[in-house]
């Protein structure tokens, strides 16, 4: 999944772009994902680090980019070795490594340790990825520590060392044409694998044969890998019945009933880029009428949420939008008693909600499935109040949230989960529904690139009886 010849002006201006908030005399180190082994004499299936994947393209393990306040790139990457090719594949090597990926130059990966002192001096800051990768704080020490062995040779030694993150972080915030056509494919295909997985179910069901959570899975895997994609963004969600209301439940076993919802969310990844789509239907093809209700109130809170996705709004928008739906539908349906708890705003100021929906309606998304990117406005970051928590009583610091721009992209994925309790009406028990697509913001509203496979509880009936 090396980057072809004609991506390399997007990898060279990312680079460009970084290297000038280094500082003339700055340097960034970025290493790429160690392989990690698995057990005996198997790996974990290798991925790349998406910080170096962003400046390179690269995707083979053992390699470094370093990178000078002066725009010059350095590769670090293993060497040709057609013995180890034979069991471990195709390697690129630092003889093609400049022509291929259009950095300055490239060496041995077993060079790093002795070239890295001399990259690094002279210069007055490093820069690297913190909290990201085990061990790369000693190693930079222990470069830096034969810097400061030739000080009386005249050498100078980085006094600053700064966190390559940031300015990483908020040049991946806003996706580039580039990234959103991987992405708009990306949710392509996993929006069919949902529409594969939906017809089983209820194919299955009408033959009369068992279905159990792992056939499900098996479809959504399938057209993954039939699409092009290269693994499955994140472990795969696919939950029967009750397990629903298991926020992070895996695919297991379980059997798929008649009569009984199937929460999916589950997204590919695409040529380094994640896709995240959830959507809920009944296991045979049709809701019930206490489904249904449930439903259509989740898809009317992602109505909400979506129309207060734009330029201009704050990221904390679409969630507000849809917890004020999602509470006044709780309170309309009878899962709150407003004897007890109040008006619609009564339940949002005290959190009354939590009890059926208790987690975020949306996070960024790029290629790490919950991408980075501040999610505080960084024009306002000096500007906090305070708050008590009505539900911990725990003093939280509020800070303006982001203020969405073109290019932003973001989950949309309010939802409701009820387990039994006090007071909970017995024919909502066991219902979790979810219903999550991927936006991108754009200047007048947002883009729904997921849309593929149908959201509406009619569409979805008529999808499964095809």
């Amino acid at each position: 999944m090396t980057s072809s010849s004609s991506d390399l002006p997007i990898y060279a201006e990312r680079r460009a772009r970084l290297a000038s908030q280094l500082g003339k005399d700055g340097i960034a180190i970025v290493p790429t994902a160690p392989e990690r082994q698995r057990n005996r004499d198997s790996d974990f299936l290798f991925r790349h680090d998406s910080y170096f994947y962003y400046l390179t393209g690269f995707t083979e393990p053992n390699a470094w980019l370093v990178l000078a306040g002066d725009g010059r790139s350095t590769l670090f990457c293993a060497p040709k070795d057609l013995e180890r090719e034979i069991w471990d594949g195709y390697r690129l090597g630092p003889e093609a490594a400049p022509a291929a990926l259009g950095v300055h130059e490239a060496f041995s990966v077993a060079e790093l340790d002795a070239k890295l002192p001399k990259l690094l001096e002279n210069r007055s800051t490093v820069w690297y990825p913190f909290a990201t990768h085990k061990g790369l704080e000693t190693r930079v020490d222990g470069w830096l520590q034969a810097v400061r062995a030739r000080v009386r040779y005249g050498a100078l030694c980085p006094e600053e060392q700064h966190d390559l993150c940031g300015p990483l972080d908020e040049m991946r915030l806003v996706k580039d044409a580039h990234e959103q056509d991987i992405m708009r494919r990306a949710a392509q295909i996993s929006a069919r694998a949902h529409v594969r997985a939906m017809q089983l179910s209820a194919r299955m069901l009408r033959e009369g044969k068992e279905v159990r959570e792992y056939h499900l899975d098996a479809e959504l895997l399938h057209e993954f890998r039939l699409g092009g994609s290269q693994y499955p963004a994140y472990g795969s969600i696919v939950a029967a019945g009750a397990n629903a209301c298991v926020l992070h439940y895996r695919a297991d076993a379980a059997p798929v009933r008649s009569g009984e919802l199937v929460l999916i969310d589950a997204g590919c990844e695409l040529d380094g880029y994640a896709s995240d789509i959830t959507r809920t239907f009944p296991a045979n093809g049709s809701f019930t009428g206490p489904q249904r209700a449930l439903y259509d109130l989740v898809l009317a809170s992602q109505d909400a949420s979506a129309a207060a996705t734009k330029a201009g709004n704050r990221f904390n928008d679409p969630h507000d939008a849809a917890v004020r739906v999602l509470s006044q539908g709780m309170l309309d349906l009878g899962l709150l008693d407003a004897n007890k708890v109040g008006s619609v705003d009564d339940v949002i100021e005290q959190r009354a909600y939590f009890q059926f929906y208790m987690h975020r309606t949306g996070h960024w998304l790029g290629m790490d499935v919950h991408d980075c990117g501040s999610y505080v406005e960084p024009t306002q970051v000096g500007e906090v109040s305070e708050r008590k928590d009505p539900l911990s009583n725990e003093i939280i610091k509020n800070r303006p949230s982001r203020i969405l721009q073109p290019g932003m992209v973001l989950t949309l994925e309010p939802g409701i989960y009820v387990r039994p309790g006090d007071g909970v009406p017995e024919r909502f028990h066991d219902i979790g529904i979810r219903i999550e697509d991927d936006a991108i913001v754009t200047d007048t509203g947002c883009e729904l690139i997921s849309r593929g496979v149908p959201v509406k509880a009619d569409e979805i009936e008529a999808l499964m009886r095809d």
